[in-house]
């Protein structure tokens, strides 16, 4: 397995188009990741106090439409 440093000397030397594909799948990547994590952390509660939230600020009429 390659270093961080014989990579970055790699992903430095990359023409721009494919520079900015890897960009693009790193970036897709770390999205899904998150998805996946929101997810995880739904379904287990941990976002539950969010809903809370917002409901207690919808009773004290506090929410906005946007």
């Amino acid at each position: 397995m390659k270093t961080i440093e014989e990579l970055k000397k790699e992903i430095e030397s990359l023409p721009h188009r494919e520079y900015m594909n890897l960009l693009h799948w790193m970036s897709e990547r770390d999205w899904e990741a998150w998805d996946e994590e929101i997810e995880r952390d739904s379904a287990v509660g941990k976002l539950d106090f969010l809903i809370d939230e917002a409901l207690e600020e919808k009773k004290q009429g506090k929410l906005r439409h946007i």
